[in-house]
């Protein structure tokens, strides 16, 4: 078939407009540079770009998992990382979310997510009670990290605000302050390792203190639902620690707009457990990716019809 030159340049404009048509993209809100969520966000965009027909996925920089939800909410094309707590409020319209629920839906449980209460030796905080009078830093505002935070700090019978010379710092930020003597201690809630963490601990002439909080579960939960156990940070897993220490854990989620089609959500969490391998390369986190982590009961917010079908495909009963 011959065409003149342009019948074939409207044949190529029709083409390209039906490829544009058939384009999506997503971006995947994650959090700050110094933590889990980013680079494992980044390893998604990764596989979703590749994996996913038509699919454009990229990883933002955001505050946490507040800042994600908002997103998540707005009606753009986002998913995003939160930890169950910070989802519940929204789902809710809770705390700072309080007269604006969010539509989600959970697309999967990720991995655990772990209560970090840092200080370092010279500082006089070995327990909670010592960061009375202190400096410090209970996360940004956008985060997750500063919801979890007051209610450790409530649970351990402190007040956030006149017990506390308090900042609000990302993780990367809290290092740095620790490091220059600007604060004494600071809270973070993320995977292990974290990378911020991981610097200070190898920083010369610096020897972590990791502070136990563990025992204030049973408080956290009878007021706010069960959503935290009692866990354990091993002491291999930072340089300096004595021993492990015992915290607070809450499990990590990836949630969309309940307005997301069945078959985007089917395709972006077949993707990601198809492609495990290619996330667990990025941060070795992803290998809490796991089938039977799957049930109703491990997130506050209802799973998406699309992972509802994936997962039934596994032989897994999510709702």
């Amino acid at each position: 078939m011959n065409l003149s030159i342009p019948r074939l340049l409207a044949a190529v404009a029709g083409l390209a407009l039906v490829a544009g048509a058939n384009a999506q993209n997503i971006s995947i809100a994650t959090g700050g540079t110094g933590g889990v969520y980013y680079p494992m966000g980044g390893g998604i965009a990764a596989v979703l770009s590749k994996h996913v027909p038509g699919m454009q996925a990229t990883a933002e920089v955001t505050g946490g998992s507040v800042d994600n939800l908002k997103l998540v909410g707005s009606g753009k094309p986002y998913i995003g990382f939160t930890m169950t707590d910070a989802g519940q409020d929204a789902f809710r319209g809770e705390d700072k979310f309080k007269g604006n629920k969010v539509a989600l839906k959970t697309l999967m449980i990720l991995y655990p997510n772990r209560m970090h209460v840092v200080s370092v030796e010279g500082r006089g905080i070995a327990k909670m009670a010592d960061l009375k009078g202190k400096r410090v830093s209970t996360g940004s505002p956008g985060s997750a990290t500063e919801v979890m935070a007051f209610r450790v700090i409530e649970a351990a019978g402190l007040d956030k605000d006149s017990d506390l010379k308090r900042e609000r710092l990302g993780v990367a930020e809290s290092v740095n302050a620790i490091k220059d003597g600007k604060i004494d201690a600071f809270f973070w809630v993320g995977g292990l390792p974290t990378a911020a963490v991981t610097d200070l601990a190898n920083t010369p002439n610096t020897k972590i203190r990791m502070v136990d909080h563990a025992d204030a579960v049973a408080a956290m939960n009878k007021k706010y639902g069960n959503l935290y156990v009692q866990d354990a940070i091993p002491k291999e897993t930072y340089k300096g620690m004595d021993a492990d220490n015992q915290q607070a854990t809450v499990m990590n989620i990836l949630v969309a707009h309940d307005s997301m089609d069945e078959k985007t959500a089917y395709n972006v969490v077949k993707a990601i457990f198809d492609r495990k391998d290619d996330i667990v390369a990025v941060h070795k986190e992803a290998m809490n990716f796991k089938l039977e982590n799957q049930k109703a009961a491990a997130s506050p917010i209802p799973f998406h019809p699309g992972a509802v079908r994936y997962f039934a495909e596994k032989g897994i009963k999510v709702n």
